[in-house]
């Protein structure tokens, strides 16, 4: 299959996202689950004996459980993929390869979509979903996040792809079968939720009589079990008791309502904010009533969208709302909206108003393909514990050391910002490397942080508050993450300059905060003191303990 011709932008639904996760290579703690499992199961692989002694000693799930269990099976088949990759790239370069090849898995998703949308649209259409997707933001920024929506993503993508309408019967009765046997696997093994997608596209196809209600029942209960089969004892081996992951976090998030506990939100969240931001450009969604209105594609719109609607309406029932809950709404609205953008732009040269609103079109994409590129920018500023362990690496490659091994305490914050296990892993992980190895302490309990003999065990701590540690500590950098957009006039001093002067006792300023200063810097120089973008704010101190041997040499 060729995934790159036919429909011209196809190379962008690979290159943006891999842009992204360029621009973007840390993680946060809601990644964190199938980050780290991939992580375990690619460093100490699946044991055969003395099972539970060894997954309990060596996996991170066993010390981070979570609030839920979360399946492995994601994870499994991610290591499987990127194992060779790894091992020929190097293991520093693991947790991109890792994120990397899921954003390609979605990615490839994405073109059979855009495919299938051609089929059933025209070309012109398919151009139209490409380039407005590509000029999203969120759900290229999250394509290659280990998070289990996005796991789920990609098949709801293959489910919509195959329920898009075809011209040979036989062939859409097999598609819409596998797309019904999709969303119950991906409902079944990654997101439990989707059983609301699941029936909005089961019942649809059943009114339409595209489906038989027996011929569903066959597919939904052999995909079912099928999924079973696969995620049970998986999930049992890795958690070690018996387990069905969705059912687990489905009574506890639906039947306990505990996801209520990271807040809520109004009901009209998912239509009023999420799926504005989720689209982006403004004329998507009155170029999706356009498509709607049209004699010739209002039935197939109408169709290609109904699953996606009720599924958000009915999720947002559900008090505790996060954008990314909904991101399998998002290429069918916006397939409807290049669907409408396609009836404008194919009669642009045939009148002058259709001409200007086709210029218009072209506008908004490029308009919105720059908010989004901002976003990006702007995104990327705001995973400090990502570069205050990327700047800690910096500073201990030549470090001179009586031990090989360098000890160093994280705070929650650094873990829930960038801290991986990928990432305690980078000198160890190179044979040809003469820095110490940094061992990371991740203690979060207060009892063992008000004692003086904890915080003397190590070398280095890597704290959002430095008043809580104990000893004598010099601050040799601080990190600074995005706070937001500052405004200065000409004599006016910035935040961070004014919070974490580059040069003093409390250390310079590094990494990307650094950065943002040196082109507020220069960018003032040209425009007189006038400056416009993004407001640093300290967050993650890096502190060096101070030894008697340190104070006697100096």
């Amino acid at each position: 299959m060729d995934v790159t011709g036919d429909v011209g932008g196809h190379p962008l639904l690979f290159a943006v996202p891999l842009l992204h996760l360029l621009a973007a290579p840390y993680t946060k703690v809601e990644e964190s689950f199938n980050l780290q499992a991939t992580h375990d199961i690619l460093t100490y692989g699946t044991p055969t004996h003395d099972v539970h002694a060894r997954l309990s000693s060596t996996y991170d799930h066993f010390t981070f459980p979570g609030a839920v269990p979360r399946t492995f099976v994601g994870s499994v088949l991610l290591a499987g993929v990127s194992q060779p990759l790894v091992a020929l790239a190097g293991f520093q370069h693991a947790q991109f390869i890792v994120r990397a090849v899921l954003g390609c898995f979605n990615a490839v998703c994405l073109v059979v979509f855009g495919r299938a949308l051609r089929e059933a649209f025209g070309k012109g259409a398919a151009r139209w979903w490409v380039m407005l997707s590509v000029s999203q933001f969120h759900v290229v920024f999250y394509l290659s996040r280990t998070l289990p929506n996005m796991f789920a993503f990609g098949l709801t993508t293959l489910a919509a792809a195959y329920l898009l309408p075809q011209n040979d019967p036989q062939k859409a009765r097999i598609s819409r079968r596998r797309a019904i046997a999709l969303l119950v696997f991906a409902t079944a093994v990654f997101r439990s939720e989707l059983a609301i997608l699941l029936a909005a596209t089961g019942l649809l196809l059943l009114v339409n009589r595209h489906l038989g209600l027996r011929e569903f029942i066959v597919v939904f209960i052999a995909s079912f079990v099928t999924s079973l089969a696969l995620s049970v004892p998986v999930d049992s081996y890795f958690w070690q008791r018996p387990l069905w992951p969705e059912l687990a976090g489905f009574y506890y998030n639906a039947v306990l309502g505990s996801s209520s506990n990271w807040g809520v939100s109004p009901w009209h969240y998912y239509f009023t904010s999420a799926l504005p931001r989720l689209l982006l450009n403004p004329l998507c969604i009155p170029l999706i009533w356009l498509a709607l209105s049209q004699p010739g594609t209002s039935g197939r719109v109408r169709d290609l969208i109904i699953p996606s609607i009720v599924f958000v309406a009915v999720y947002s029932i559900q008090p505790h709302k996060e954008t990314r809950f909904i991101f399998y709404a998002v290429p069918p609205l916006t397939a409807a909206a290049a669907v409408g953008a396609n009836f404008i732009s194919s009669r642009g040269s045939k009148s002058l108003i259709y001409g200007l609103a086709t210029l218009i079109l072209a506008i908004s994409v490029l308009a919105s393909f720059a908010a989004s590129t901002a976003m990006l920018l702007l995104s990327s500023l705001n995973y400090p514990g990502g570069d205050a362990i990327s700047q800690l690496y910096a500073i201990t490659t030549n470090v001179t050391s009586s031990s090989p091994e360098l000890f160093v305490h994280a705070d929650v914050l650094t873990c829930m910002t960038g801290l991986t296990l990928f990432g305690q892993n980078l000198h160890g992980s190179s044979p040809t490397s003469s820095s110490p190895v940094l061992i990371f302490d991740k203690t979060e309990v207060d009892g063992e942080l008000l004692r003086p003999e904890f915080w003397s065990q190590f070398d280095y701590v890597l704290m959002e508050d430095p008043s809580l540690v104990i000893g004598t500590w010099d601050t040799i950098g601080r990190i600074h993450s995005y706070d937001g957009i500052e405004i200065l006039r000409p004599g006016q001093t910035a935040v961070s300059a004014k919070s974490s002067p580059e040069q003093g006792a409390d250390g310079s300023i590094l990494g990307q905060g650094a950065t943002i200063a040196t082109v507020r810097d220069m960018v003032r120089k040209y425009t007189g003191g006038w400056w416009i973008g993004p407001r640093m704010s300290p967050r993650i101190h890096i502190m060096k303990q101070v030894r008697k041997d340190d104070a006697v040499s100096k």
